[in-house]
């Protein structure tokens, strides 16, 4: 072979590999490069957009991001602290302090900027019962005839939907009872949360009284539209649990709901977010508009919920939000420089 054509196939062989190369050195100075990722969340289903969104973001900085492991809130908290998993995108401020501080709080916890903000909770009713009796504290429920309206299995009480055991709902659900005199007239449900609010969406399908507890962002209130189909109940005076008995729910327009507005953090160990400054100026960044959380949401609730449908619903909000989405990446990345 002469050394003219030698040169030319040592030129094509350059050409054929330099993309390949190039792109294996860019997987080589990702930050992530190397690095296992445990995500951890709740069982709730809705709250697998958010997470699969922070997971896609890791993927794209290089990280091996491992399944997602689907347990209790308190266990989330309790694995994360010991280095079992990595991180949880859905620490709800202040409804799960209690939670949080008993795994370590902030000397076990990496814990930087606000995922979601503003997420409402509170108690709802129809809005028919409610205009009919003229309904609007949930301490009127203290009338047992006003209670019975919402009897649901015929044994003189209100059944007001609650929520799965082991959230922090649930303790401040049992505390308000107690606080506002209805123990003897309201029983909290509480289970699957999901199945009960489909009995319940039912009931109110068929014209009968609803009273349930529920959260934004979920789907529900963009199902049972508040103001149209059902009211929110405002309570007598601020009730709480645990540490936060004192906490003051009052709202700025003066109306207490029961709950005061929430944010949503990301929450990761706090070895590991030290070592990894990428993904810790990541978990920093990341904001997701409240808004669109329930929209995704309300897609799951009308059959768009497959594993699929969820990857390609992050997918599409990246893709909505593309020069957002790559800022978080370059910021990360030159984070890992520093």
């Amino acid at each position: 072979m002469t050394n003219s054509k030698k040169l030319c196939r040592a030129g094509l062989l350059a050409l054929t590999l330099s993309p390949l190369m190039g792109a294996q050195a860019m997987a080589a100075d990702l930050p992530g490069k190397g690095v296992v990722v445990k995500p951890a969340q709740s069982t709730l289903a809705e709250e697998t957009f958010q997470t699969e969104l922070v997971n896609r973001a890791l993927k794209d900085l290089g990280y091996d991001v491992q399944p997602t492991a689907e347990v209790d809130y308190n266990v989330a908290y309790t694995t994360i602290a010991s280095g079992d998993s990595t991180y949880m995108a859905v620490n709800w401020d202040p409804l799960q302090t209690d939670m949080y501080n008993a795994a370590g709080g902030n000397k076990k916890f990496y814990r930087q900027g606000t995922y979601i903000s503003g997420a409402t909770q509170g108690y709802l009713i129809d809005k028919k019962t409610a205009d009919k009796y003229h309904i609007h504290d949930l301490s009127q429920l203290k009338d047992p005839k006003l209670a019975r309206l919402f009897d649901s299995n015929g044994d003189g009480k209100a059944d007001m939907v609650s929520c799965d055991p082991g959230w922090g709902c649930g303790e401040v659900i049992s505390a308000q009872i107690k606080a506002y005199g209805l123990s003897n007239t309201v029983q909290q449900n509480a289970g699957n949360y999901a199945a009960i609010m489909a009995d319940t969406m039912t009931r109110f399908q068929e014209g009968k009284p609803v009273l349930y507890y529920t959260w934004t962002p979920y789907w529900v209130s963009n199902v049972l539209k508040p103001g149209r189909d059902v009211i929110w109940l405002t309570v007598p005076f601020s009730a709480n649990s645990g540490s936060q008995k004192d906490l003051d729910t009052k709202l700025p327009d003066g109306k207490n709901y029961g709950f005061p507005l929430n944010d949503e953090h990301i929450v990761a160990n706090k070895q590991w977010a030290a070592a990894n400054p990428a993904a810790a100026k990541l978990f920093a960044l990341m904001k997701l508009p409240l808004n669109d959380v329930n929209a995704q949401n309300l897609s799951m609730h009308n059959g768009e919920s497959s594993a699929q449908d969820i990857q390609d619903q992050v997918s599409g909000w990246i893709k909505a939000h593309q020069d957002t989405y790559n800022g978080w990446i370059d910021a990360a990345k030159a984070a890992a420089k520093k």
